[in-house]
């Protein structure tokens, strides 16, 4: 094992003989101290890189053994919000960004059965690029793809694709987990079960994920892209649980992708989430704000190949003609369908060039029964709100026979100066 920094005469694990690096650099201490939330600091006493499952077991087991009350924290692409993947008294293992010469085993795609296996801190993007070399692509997605992969799936993984394949945790086939007192075990629906089901969106409180084998369909080329407003509340949920309603129907008679977002202030029409609502666009947007001053978006997304792109405006036409958005709303853009799922990670580059991406992300996630919701957009999106957010306010319906609840929003304050 190489160390790099101080060593620490305490911790055992430094005396530890693996293949991967632990470091008590300052710069890696300060680094693992950190989350997106920005909201929490916990400094661990060292950070392990580590390349293989081997490596994480023997730190795991050794601080399983310790009597100094140490723990562990696993830690992908540090997206957080508060503090999940910190640690003050123990070793935070960060399972993405690797330093040294050794690295994690990379994705290995098996294109015939169609799944792929990688390792735990894999970002996202990564995994969709090597998939693309293949013509597959995984199902369901997160709306930002530089996560981790073991980091969602202690989570749900949950986007506009959930209501047709359900969350990414659903998509998957086979783990591999280091528990608690640093077993490696496989498990799967016919192996280790219990442990499957409680490692998928367990918060990472029953193991670290080391690999996972995650299923795959053909990737399309190409999304057509729209967003239509709604100045009415119900209407516009109406209109979302409508589309998500149409899961079991063929391809050609459905859109892939349903979320939807709250526009509480003109002011926010062009931030980063509604970006697509830009001023070229004919509409001028401060005339259909109702006198409540909220509007609505319902966003969804259709995907084709080069041997649909004929009737592909058919299809949507067809879709679109059943929905009672505000007609004059209706916002198109056609690309390719890796710009498609990347489409966040453009907005934070744009973000971070002003200056706006490194400062608190207070962010809020919420399961809300279909019945309450319109209770819900009363008193928050029209009352608590009002127009005192700069932040996005995501809102779309989920299946509850796909694994998950019927209403789901997502609420984030961004705060800045």
């Amino acid at each position: 094992m190489v160390t790099v920094g101080l060593a620490i005469d305490s911790m055992e694990i430094l005396r530890l003989g693996i293949d991967g690096q632990l470091s008590v650099d300052p710069s890696d201490v300060e680094t693992a101290s950190l989350d997106f939330g920005l909201l929490t600091r916990g400094q661990p006493l060292a950070v392990l890189h580590p390349v293989s499952a081997q490596d994480i077991s023997q730190v795991v087991k050794a601080v399983y053994g310790s009597n100094q009350g140490m723990t562990v924290s696993a830690r992908g692409h540090g997206h957080s919000i508060n503090g999940q993947a910190q640690t003050t008294n123990g070793v935070v293992i960060q399972m993405s960004g690797w330093k040294g010469g050794n690295k994690p085993p990379r994705p290995r795609v098996w294109a015939e059965e169609r799944y792929v296996d990688v390792w735990g801190g894999e970002l996202w993007i990564d995994v969709l690029k090597s998939t693309l070399e293949y013509g597959l692509a995984p199902k369901s997605w997160t709306d930002y793809l530089y996560l981790s992969v073991g980091g969602t799936l202690s989570n749900a993984g949950i986007s506009g694709q959930a209501f047709n394949h359900g969350p990414q945790i659903s998509n998957v086939y086979e783990l591999d987990v280091v528990t608690g007192k640093g077993e490696v075990l496989t498990c799967s629906e016919d192996e280790n079960t219990e442990l499957f089901h409680a490692v998928l969106g367990g918060l990472g409180q029953f193991g670290i994920i080391t690999r996972a084998r995650i299923s795959l369909e053909p990737a399309p080329k190409m999304v057509r892209w729209i967003r239509v407003l709604y100045s009415n509340f119900s209407a516009f949920t109406s209109d979302q649980e409508h589309l998500i309603s149409l899961h079991a129907e063929p391809s050609n008679q459905k859109f892939d992708y349903v979320e939807g977002f709250v526009i509480v202030d003109e002011g926010l029409i062009n931030n980063w989430r509604s970006s697509l609502l830009s001023p070229q666009n004919p509409v001028k947007i401060s005339t259909l704000f109702p006198s409540g001053g909220v509007l609505y978006c319902l966003e969804i997304a259709k995907n084709y190949h080069e041997s649909t792109a004929q009737t592909i405006d058919q299809e949507v036409e067809f879709l679109l003609k059943k929905l009672n958005f505000i007609s004059t709303s209706v916002f198109t853009t056609d690309l390719l369908y890796v710009d498609f799922l990347d489409r966040v990670h453009k907005a934070e580059l744009k973000l971070r060039s002003k200056g706006l991406w490194e400062v608190p992300h207070p962010w809020l996630n919420l399961f809300i029964p279909s019945s309450k919701i319109a209770e819900f957009d009363k008193g928050v999106f029209k009352g608590i709100l009002g127009n005192k957010t700069s932040g996005p306010i995501l809102i779309y319906p989920m299946n509850k026979n796909k694994y998950i609840c019927p209403f789901y929003t997502n609420h984030s304050f961004h705060a800045h100066a």
